[in-house]
């Protein structure tokens, strides 16, 4: 009796997620950006840390040509990658230096940086950073980045220091610092603060675009009488402050630029839903009161602390993102 042998079946292709398709996704209503509207510019630093995600994502998964998911993300706005971020350790992608490259007509001249008033505001490079991945491929990685926030050294890893590097290469070749925007979610807002505070220092303050950054403070969000939590965040403050004011005081006399941080604003977007990053809401409320209360020199200094990098001078501007975003 002749004998037919079944053919093995192929385990089906993994289905992509819906939310890492761009045409399902994706902020494709936005056809036309105003690079001066505050809202356009946060999608766009958004979309391109999205980015740095699925292409560590189709890495992983081996998804090349037309399955990889990461493309539509950048080219809809017309940005590429140039370069991207390897870590030494894991050589996962952890972050990309995306090109600006806006379309153009024969009568118009290709420019970003002068010359076309509807580009005079859009950078020319964002330079992006994604968060901590939990798949077996970069976990380790990842989660021993996180461990150096809490630790306060996050700014000593290999990992800033190439994003420092990046950051500093494509400076060279623009010579405009408002021309390069800094953008990372979650572990990546923390190299990016890192990141940018080093500009900083050297006098150069980058728009830089923090979503979900780690605060790493007791969560005191979930008490529910207001006056425990604040006497709470009062006594920390002062805690805080004066350990603060002492590593300043030591801080200027080895670092003359100290004070330039001042003029480099980041913005926060922080999720009330994310609670590595929902403390911001709490203790951005408590600053306002302690402004009002003529005490706000003594709350600034957490600023600088809750990031995980080398406490600074910079200020910060918190915009709270809807649950939707």
């Amino acid at each position: 009796m002749l004998r037919i042998k079944a053919q093995e079946e192929r385990p089906p292709e993994p289905i992509a997620n819906e939310r890492d398709v761009f045409s399902i996704s994706g902020p494709t209503y936005l056809t036309s950006v105003d690079w001066t509207c505050p809202d356009h510019r946060r999608v766009i630093a958004a979309v391109l840390v999205k980015s740095v995600y699925l292409l560590e994502f189709d890495r992983q998964e081996n998804r090349i040509g037309d399955e990889a998911l990461a493309p539509p993300w950048w080219e809809f706005f017309h940005f590429n990658p140039v370069k991207l971020l390897v870590d030494d350790v894991d050589y996962s992608i952890f972050g990309a230096i995306f090109e600006f490259k806006p379309p153009t007509t024969p009568t118009e001249e290709p420019t970003v940086l002068s010359g076309n008033p509807r580009l005079d505001n859009a950078p020319k490079y964002i330079v992006a950073f994604r968060g901590t991945i939990t798949t077996k491929d970069s976990r380790s990685r990842d989660i021993s980045l996180d461990l150096s926030i809490c630790q306060n050294g996050l700014h000593r890893t290999t990992r800033s220091a190439l994003a420092i590097r990046a950051v500093k290469d494509v400076l060279s070749v623009t010579g405009v610092s408002s021309k390069v925007w800094l953008a990372g979610h979650s572990l990546g807002s923390s190299i990016a603060t890192v990141a940018g505070k080093e500009m900083a220092r050297s006098g150069d303050f980058l728009d830089t675009f923090l979503f979900n950054p780690p605060f790493f403070f007791a969560p005191i969000e979930k008490i529910r009488v207001e006056q425990i939590k604040t006497g709470i965040r009062i006594a920390r403050s002062l805690i805080v402050a004066g350990a603060s004011f002492a590593a300043k005081s030591l801080q200027r006399d080895k670092d003359s630029s100290f004070a330039k941080l001042s003029a480099w604003v980041p913005l926060i977007f922080a999720h009330p839903d994310d609670p590595i990053c929902s403390g911001f809401i709490g203790y951005f409320k408590h600053r306002t009161k302690m402004e009002e209360m003529g005490a706000g020199a003594i709350e600034r200094p957490v600023s600088g602390i809750c990031f995980g990098a080398r406490s600074g001078g910079s200020r910060i501007r918190c915009i709270f993102c809807h649950r939707r975003a």
